[in-house]
């Protein structure tokens, strides 16, 4: 899977979880989750819980944690396929 096909799986996943002040165009791979597209934190849960599911893959509270970014999400999505 190319890294363009896993942020555009990423985005779509993410926009689920945006409150109505944000639109799906603000997602770039720099938008910081909570502060830029004010996710919250329970919504950051269930996005990493579709994460797993949409990519087959476990993630531990420490790449929670690191996932501040879309490009840290995509690039942790990448770091857990690579060692399936």
């Amino acid at each position: 899977m190319e890294k363009e096909e896993k942020y555009q799986k990423l985005k779509n996943i993410i926009k689920v979880y945006l409150p109505e002040d944000v639109a799906f165009s603000d997602i770039s791979e720099d938008s910081h989750l909570m502060n830029d597209l004010n996710i919250n934190s329970a919504n950051l849960v269930d996005i990493v819980l579709d994460v797993e599911d949409a990519f087959d893959i476990r993630l531990e509270n420490e790449d929670m944690e690191n996932m501040q970014t879309v490009n840290d999400a995509v690039a942790i999505i990448d770091a857990k396929l690579n060692t399936k």
